[in-house]
């Protein structure tokens, strides 16, 4: 239990990365961005996060945003017999949408690329690290079903990252969590 913990824990610090090359939502607006987000998709080249996609399942992710304006995600895992929760804090880089964080001496960056507010939001992340740098993009939605519309055009951005679409895992629903 303890290994597939410590496991999930870094696949979900490989979710985290993003470059200056990456389009940041125009106009990002905090208010309408925070509350409550599903996880519904994700593609990463990170080992790990390959290694345990297949056994992944849909999330729950709050987001706030602090006084300063950093911005504090809490996630809900279901992870074999119980509920993890994890939280992450990113500080504001300057640019509405582009945030930053550490962990571990590794530097994140994470980057809200496209959102409605309302429906769907799509993340960029970088993991800056000397042994393995990895990138990921995650899709959230407001609910926890996605339309194939939006699956579509999660999946045709894949490539345009520098990802293969075998780097993908679309999360089936959970209740346990």
């Amino acid at each position: 239990m303890t290994v597939a913990l410590a496991g999930l824990v870094l696949a979900l610090l490989c979710l985290l990365r993003a470059g200056a090359e990456v389009p940041v939502q125009p106009d990002f607006d905090t208010e309408k961005f925070a509350g409550m987000w599903y996880v519904t998709a994700a593609a990463s080249n990170c080992s790990i996060f390959l290694k345990m996609k297949d056994g992944m399942k849909s999330s729950i992710t709050a987001i706030s945003f602090t006084p300063e304006g950093d911005l504090a995600m809490k996630l809900v895992w279901p992870l074999l017999d119980k509920c993890q929760k994890f939280e992450l804090l990113f500080q504001q880089s300057g640019q509405a949408g582009h945030y930053m964080g550490t962990c571990a001496q590794e530097k994140r960056d994470l980057l809200v690329m496209e959102t409605d507010y309302g429906h769907y939001a799509i993340l960029h992340e970088v993991h800056h690290s000397e042994t393995e740098p990895s990138t990921a993009l995650q899709l959230l939605t407001r609910e926890q079903d996605v339309s194939p519309q939006l699956l579509q055009k999660f999946t045709e951005l894949i490539p345009t990252m520098g990802l293969t679409k075998d780097m993908l895992a679309i999360l089936p629903k959970s209740g346990e969590c």
